[in-house]
């Protein structure tokens, strides 16, 4: 039997368990999947006893997706363009991969969503909204406004970003209690912060959504946030959380299996955590 794990603190919350045994079951595959609670302080000799105790692989979840980079042998080059590492493959060395900007984007390919000249708002600087940005750098679009508490974060973010992307697009940065009033003319409006996980008020109302606009919440649990829910009420489209978390995932399978995921059982998986 092959073991894989995700390591993170907290990690209770955790549906990566029941999405990859779901996979794990519909193919009949001697696999196990399961949640470890690592703190900080137990990150290095975390990764010495995974690597001696024979797991396959693993994911990376807060806070360790940048600490773990400098435990690693090898890394993809999508971990150096999102500074971070969510998936570990383990053969006779660790390798690093981040599957969080493919998992951002496939959900918008999906549905045959075209970005090309059309203008982004993002919420958020950190690194979620850094994959995302790298995403997106390859869609041709034709603004980018970033909304943050810190101008000067969402700036060096860019500005850390320009040196590996294509940033041609035009950026604008601007305050996140002003968000809203770039909300009605953005075509994408991208939560990359955690405003909802904790059914916090969504600070773009109904009437600053436009009905034509899609908007994509990368907080996945509740699946139905404040900001998707205002955005139902706008009868704008929605992409929920939870397809990134299933693309990241199936991602992940991908790598260290090197065979399709089985998507629609991971799905079910997923929402059936939700209840």
């Amino acid at each position: 039997m092959k073991t894989y794990c995700i390591i993170g603190d907290p990690i209770d919350h955790s549906l990566s368990p029941a999405m990859h045994n779901a996979a794990f079951r519909i193919l009949n595959l001697d696999c196990i999947y399961i949640a470890m609670r690592v703190r900080s302080n137990e990150l290095e000799a975390s990764i010495k006893s995974i690597k001696s105790a024979n797991i396959a692989g693993f994911n990376v979840t807060m806070p360790h997706k940048v600490a773990v980079m400098k435990h690693l042998d090898e890394l993809d080059e999508s971990c150096m363009l999102a500074n971070a590492v969510n998936t570990v493959a383990i053969n006779d060395k660790l390798k690093g991969y981040n599957t969080d900007i493919q998992g951002f984007i496939k959900p918008i390919k999906d549905k045959g969503i075209v970005l090309r000249d059309k203008d982004v708002l993002l919420l958020g600087a950190g690194g979620a909204a850094r994959a995302a940005i790298v995403a997106l750098s390859n869609e041709h679009i034709n603004k980018l406004i970033i909304a943050n508490r810190r101008i000067d974060k969402a700036k060096a973010l860019i500005e850390d970003l320009s040196s590996s992307i294509d940033v041609s697009f035009d950026t604008k940065f601007v305050e996140l209690d002003a968000a809203k009033d770039y909300a009605y003319n953005a075509h994408l409006i991208i939560n990359a912060t955690p405003l909802g996980m904790n059914n916090e008020p969504s600070i773009i109302s109904s009437e600053y959504i436009n009905a034509d606009s899609i908007v994509y919440d990368m907080v996945y649990r509740p699946m139905n946030t404040p900001l998707i829910e205002e955005a139902i009420i706008a009868n704008a489209k929605v992409i929920y959380g939870y397809e990134m978390l299933l693309e990241q995932g199936a991602k992940a399978f991908e790598i260290w299996l090197g065979i399709e995921a089985p998507r629609d059982a991971m799905k079910m998986a997923l929402l059936g955590g939700f209840g």
